[in-house]
């Protein structure tokens, strides 16, 4: 009997990894190099990426990336690699996708059955206003797919209307980085805006814990996480709707 329930168990997660493999996700990075007036690069925050494409991909799901501009994705928080991303760093694959992402106003988002914002400081310069950012995000949404972010990765969200005529986050649990993370980090001046209350003012109910730990939230088909420590759990959670 033991055997036959250790057949039943391997059969039923050969089925999923089966099923997951036509699924397909666009992560969507910044194009923006410039952090404000300090001088300083920025990007896409690497373990943003790595993290939740290392969930994913474990499990077959397709991954497209793509940005604004197309090309060689602009990289921040390489200090911070940690083994999953140094991998993935020497992974040709992964390498090809980040080096030549794909331009969004090419891609039609019928393809796709989720988006991911990876964060990162350029978002907040090159994602709010981007029309085709929010072509992809609130066709895929209404159309019953599923959308996530990120730390910065949510400004994507800001302006993104639903058919209804309603913005995407308006009346959901929503978390990003936060007013206090920005100022802790003493980029406060040189954002357009701060993240958490632009969210709050598009509608959202805006949750967040402690200063860079941990904190994702899930409202319906919208998945939030509110720095880099919660990017692998924001692959998680788009993992485990994509398999329903």
């Amino acid at each position: 009997m033991k055997i036959l329930i250790n057949i039943f168990i391997l059969l039923s997660l050969i089925s999923c990894t089966k099923g997951l493999s036509s699924k397909k996700v666009l992560f969507v990075v910044t194009s923006h190099s410039e952090l404000g007036t300090t001088g300083k690069k920025t990007g896409a925050y690497i373990t943003e990426v790595t993290h939740p494409y290392h969930v994913l991909i474990e499990k077959g799901v397709q991954i497209d990336i793509a940005s604004p501009e197309g090309g060689k994705t602009p990289l921040d928080g390489l200090d911070q690699a940690d083994e999953i991303t140094k991998a993935l760093l020497k992974n040709d694959t992964f390498l090809n996708k980040l080096n030549n992402a794909k331009k969004l106003s090419d891609l039609n988002p019928t393809d796709y059955d989720a988006i991911y914002f990876a964060g990162g400081h350029g978002t907040m310069f090159d994602l709010p206003d981007n029309p085709d950012v929010q072509r992809l995000t609130a066709s895929i949404y209404d159309n019953g797919g599923i959308v996530s972010a990120v730390c910065h990765g949510p400004v994507a969200l800001v302006n993104v209307k639903l058919k209804n005529g309603k913005y995407l986050v308006e009346n959901k649990n929503v978390a990003s980085f936060t007013n206090e993370e920005e100022e802790a980090m003493k980029l406060t001046n040189q954002m357009p805006f701060l993240l958490e209350s632009k969210l709050i003012e598009r509608g959202g109910k805006f949750t967040k814990s402690e200063n860079f730990t941990e904190h994702v939230v899930t409202s319906d088909r919208l998945i939030t996480g509110q720095n880099p420590a919660s990017a692998k759990e924001v692959g998680e959670r788009i993992l485990k709707q994509l398999a329903k």
